[in-house]
């Protein structure tokens, strides 16, 4: 495999142009996704008030791995990342391509499962067959994702910020609501003496974990953003922190104006949520959530075209796949396949399984990367000036708490 400085000189780079706003913005947008819907009820049912707690400890849980995606990123700020990361650290190009494109097909089929969903509620406004909403929805946002990264990732975050402003309605109506809110934030912590309480909480948050899977993605912009050794490290924590704020907010607004026992029972919590709190038609939630799904296709579409870029770029793949269009400095062509293959998949393949796996296939990500770094450390490879270290020990905890969530999941 040819390395990345054996690709001709002269040819166009991808631009660096995108801020830590954006970056945060694209962080948000592709790990708030639509599990939170569902996820709340879960929660409420098996942790009751302390629910809560349960989305912070997933976002420590996942912070070793985000430590270990910083100091990696840093180190390697370009695209395909996890794949140069495994280059890297294991010298194996077979094993680099594999994991490149486990991470395509993993961001594939979660596109396409969520344009399938968005469908259902684009389908209130237009009565037109499904197939033909898919097809729209793909099409329209891969035409989005060819203009200029700073134009897509804008285009994008406009729609995190809608998402997260009309989830955000829950919490100003429930804000609304009186006092309870604050007067009741003493319930969310578990009495001492209450072992199975607690015991609730963690189970809740090896659950949880999931409704942060997306985070990672930020690595494969690092080649475009300004100043990666700076701005990678601080958009990975803030969407972090900023994702489990949040996630514990929102459930906790849930569980004060529903019981959690009732909020279990629902098939759509948070649009009970939402009713009680607002009395507003579910047709509003219906706008949101057409805003949210299309936001999690665009920004699928834009890290699936920057992995296949990185990997033509590495010589993993035809060069062609490497070729920036002129006046945009993207990957056209590397969209379009991605564009294509999304579309493919939301219409011919039964996606309920494979969606599943997606998730456990990122869990496994995630251990092999923590092993890239460590091979990486013990290597004695001196890093770049200004990348971020972390101790030894985080990606330990981070291989450690990605096998168990991997092997629970599995057994559960």
């Amino acid at each position: 495999m040819s390395s990345r400085s054996a690709t001709q000189q002269g040819t166009p780079r991808l631009a660096r142009s995108l801020t830590l706003t954006h970056a945060v913005l694209y962080g948000l947008g592709v790990t708030i996704g639509a599990g939170i819907y569902v996820l709340v009820g879960v929660a409420a049912g098996r942790a009751g008030m302390h629910a809560p707690l349960a989305f912070v400890g997933a976002a420590l849980v996942m912070a070793f791995s985000a430590a270990t995606f910083a100091e990696l990123g840093t180190r390697m700020p370009v695209s395909a990342s996890e794949a140069a990361y495994v280059q890297a650290a294991f010298k194996r190009e077979w094993l680099s391509l594999a994991v490149g494109l486990l991470v395509v097909a993993t961001a594939m089929v979660s596109a396409a499962t969520i344009s399938v969903g968005s469908a259902g509620y684009i389908g209130v406004f237009v009565p037109v067959p499904a197939p033909w909403i898919i097809a729209g929805a793909v099409v329209t946002m891969g035409v989005v994702a060819c203009l200029a990264t700073v134009q897509s990732i804008t285009f994008a975050g406009i729609m995190t910020v809608i998402e997260v402003g009309g989830r955000g309605l829950i919490i100003i109506a429930g804000i609304g609501q009186g006092a309870d809110i604050v007067t009741r934030l003493p319930e969310i912590w578990p009495a001492g003496g209450d072992p199975a309480a607690w015991i609730g909480v963690a189970g809740t948050a090896l659950i949880a974990v999931f409704a942060f899977i997306g985070f990672e993605h930020l690595v494969n912009i690092a080649e475009e953003l300004k100043e990666p050794s700076r701005t990678l490290p601080r958009a990975l924590f803030l969407t972090l922190g900023l994702t489990a704020v949040f996630y514990a907010v929102v459930t906790w607004v849930a569980v004060t104006a529903v019981p959690p026992q009732e909020l279990a029972r629902s098939p759509a919590p948070l649009a009970l949520v939402f009713e009680r709190l607002t009395g507003m038609p579910l047709v509003t939630m219906s706008t949101i959530a057409i805003v949210a799904t299309l936001n999690g296709v665009i920004v699928h579409m834009i890290m699936i075209a920057r992995v296949l870029y990185g990997l033509a770029d590495q010589g993993s793949l035809p060069q062609i796949l490497a070729r920036l269009n002129p006046l945009t400095r993207t990957p056209v062509l590397a969209t379009v396949i991605g564009a294509g293959a999304i579309l493919v998949l939301a219409l011919s393949v039964p996606l309920a399984g494979l969606a599943e796996w997606t998730a456990r296939f990122t869990l496994l990500i995630f251990a092999i990367v923590n092993v890239a770094l460590l091979r990486l450390k013990r290597g004695g490879e001196a890093p770049p000036a200004g990348a971020f270290i972390c101790p030894s020990w985080v990606p330990v905890a981070g291989l450690v708490s990605s096998l168990l969530l991997l092997g629970l999941d599995l057994i559960g």
